[in-house]
């Protein structure tokens, strides 16, 4: 009997540290879509089309630096209470705090914006709705949003979990569909120095980085994780820590393979075509004939507007949590959401209208160049305030994490800046 109560013992305590885990899981899953939007799957479709499956090494690289940074920002709010527009307004300057919150802002109207054409283009594909007036559709998804804010965070995290195990079923269907070379598959997680030499294919990579951290999910993490109970002594914070790095860490692998998913199926089913296929309807009216089935294509439309969708609701709640934290302006949530909105919804519609649908790839392509230009603004900050030992006291960031920090943002920036230039 004496034997078997230490083992009773801790067995319990790992069951009430797996029930003090799932009460953090669930702001992983609302940022990992981040990571997974329209945006991200033209330059995931161009990679596979022309290189094959030698960029997967990116697409790997591109996620660890991802879960790092989202593990900056569960540790600023469990050791300083605030998120990072709070800390930045902090720190910094009124005008230095003021300049970051415009670059943040522009950031996540940009993002809107492709997640916006995005579920256009998705519903055009299922339903042929024309991209104009499917703009208009998706932009009154925010009454949605609005609905269910109001029920609490978890309806809302409960929602986005589902169009992203959506997302990653259509993926996963649509890979056993297309039947990857495995070993060829295996062979493109080996970095490789081919990306220096064959033309094009650093442009691509670099996009590929670039379009892959989300400035607006910084902000958005760094918030929505305070929502959680962390304790009040070091130890229960330092575990609230883990926990939550856990939670973003398993929605980021994912998001993974969702990425990885889509430039797999873009090398199996397009590598080898005398022309790279880039635009995301094209890829969609090929797809059936490559495969050899009616529903594939379906599948990745249905994926695609989850995607979109998914992206959406996380970009509007950014805005809020932005404006709140840089400005210090307790503004109703409806009015911030639908400004987004609008804002993101103008420009979709005027370039629909005056230049055609044909042009809506161009502009999804703009929406990432002027979300690469921002990145700077949120890296950089989060970064150097973890790493200040006089802001974050005994939940400071360790020494390697710093310094993987500081190369990360320095490769993120870079990345972005070069794919900015080669677009201009």
């Amino acid at each position: 009997m004496r034997t078997d109560e230490p083992t009773k013992a801790r067995e319990a305590s790992r069951f009430v540290a797996f029930r003090r885990f799932l009460g953090f899981v669930g702001p992983g899953f609302l940022v990992s879509v981040g990571y997974m939007d329209p945006g991200n799957w033209a330059t995931d479709l161009a990679g596979g089309s022309q290189f094959g499956y030698a960029l997967l090494w990116v697409i790997l690289l591109s996620n660890l630096m991802a879960i790092l940074f989202q593990h900056l920002c569960v540790r600023l709010n469990v050791a300083t209470g605030l998120d990072l527009a709070q800390a930045c307004r902090a720190r910094y300057s009124p005008g230095v705090s003021k300049f970051l919150w415009v670059s943040a802002q522009i950031g996540i109207v940009a993002c809107d914006l492709a997640e916006l054409l995005g579920s256009a283009i998705a519903l055009q594909i299922l339903f042929g709705i024309p991209l104009f007036f499917g703009a208009i559709i998706t932009a009154l998804d925010v009454l949605l949003l609005l609905a269910l804010t109001r029920l609490g965070y978890r309806w809302l995290e409960a929602l986005v979990a589902v169009l992203v195990l959506t997302i990653a079923t259509c993926i996963g269907i649509e890979l056993l569909l297309a039947k990857p070379a495995i070993a060829e598959l295996v062979k493109g997680f080996v970095p490789t120095t081919a990306v220096l030499t064959r033309p094009g294919m650093l442009f691509v990579a670099l996009g590929i980085i670039g379009a892959t951290v989300m400035p607006h999910n910084l902000y958005l993490h760094s918030s929505i994780v305070g929502s959680r109970d962390f304790g009040e002594t070091e130890a229960t914070r330092r575990e609230a820590m883990r926990f939550a790095t856990w939670d973003s860490t398993l929605a980021l692998s994912l998001a993974f393979f969702v990425n990885a998913g889509l430039l797999v199926l873009s090398a199996a089913a397009f590598h080898g075509r005398p022309e790279a296929v880039t635009d995301i309807r094209e890829a969609h009216r090929l797809l059936d004939g490559v495969l050899g089935t009616t529903f594939a294509g379906t599948l990745f439309a249905v994926a695609l507007l989850a995607s979109g969708q998914n992206a959406t609701i996380t970009g509007t709640m950014a805005g809020q949590i932005v404006l709140e934290g840089f400005l210090k302006v307790k503004s109703p949530g409806w009015i911030v959401r639908a400004s987004t909105r609008v804002a993101a919804l103008i420009p979709a519609l005027l370039v629909i209208g005056l230049a055609g649908e044909g042009k809506v790839e161009a502009l999804l392509v703009w929406s990432q160049v002027i979300l690469s230009l921002q990145l700077g603004f949120a890296c950089w900050p989060l970064v150097r305030m973890t790493g200040d030992a006089a802001f974050m006291g005994a939940l400071v960031a360790p020494r390697w994490i710093r310094v993987l920090g500081w190369v990360a943002t320095a490769l993120v920036v870079g990345a972005s800046l070069w794919f900015v230039v080669g677009v201009l």
